[in-house]
């Protein structure tokens, strides 16, 4: 289904590197907003630099796909050496695209982690590649995602009337 994620769990501090390897992960594809960084403050960065960290050690990428300009991006993620696609386009999947061909990485050897159903999700599902969806780190949001927020009320409700959406700590 285009905005059913394959994976939810609480964070994206929760992914095991040890595990992603087995499943033959070589990238960790992630929006930027509400999933590795509150959008309305930097104090995760930390968080966000020992993850990227844990996943180097193990062999695996972690990029950003984001929406924001690269002004915004760079600023934050610059410091910390992590590679971005700005202004990608979600839902649509050319960021992702552009990144696997950049990457010269297969399908599956990606994950595209967000908390939106209607870009990250959509855009993950449309480029083929897992999609796992997150809780968002803060309960607020910029204006333009607060529109996002409302109509994924209603797809939330008619995935949840198949099956249930979950969060878990880990993936399963």
């Amino acid at each position: 289904m285009l905005f059913r994620p394959r994976y939810t769990i609480d964070t994206i501090y929760h992914l095991d590197p040890k595990q992603l390897k087995k499943m033959g992960i070589k990238a960790v594809f992630s929006d930027l907003d509400n999933t590795l960084l509150a959008w309305n403050k930097a104090d995760t960065a930390v968080e966000m630099d020992q993850l990227n960290h844990r996943l180097a050690k193990a062999g695996i990428r972690l990029v950003v796909i984001s929406n924001n300009n690269s002004e915004r991006i760079g600023k934050v993620l610059n410091p910390y050496h992590i590679s971005f696609i700005a202004k990608a386009r979600k839902p649509l999947p050319i960021g992702i695209n552009q990144e696997l061909k950049e990457l010269n990485l297969q399908k599956d050897q990606v994950l595209m982690v967000g908390d939106q159903l209607i870009t990250d999700m959509q855009a993950g599902n449309l480029a083929g590649v897992a999609t796992v969806l997150v809780k968002p780190l803060v309960e607020t949001d910029k204006w333009n995602t607060r529109i996002n927020r409302f109509f994924e009320k209603f797809i939330f409700f008619f995935l949840n009337l198949r099956k249930p959406v979950v969060f878990k700590e880990k993936l399963e």
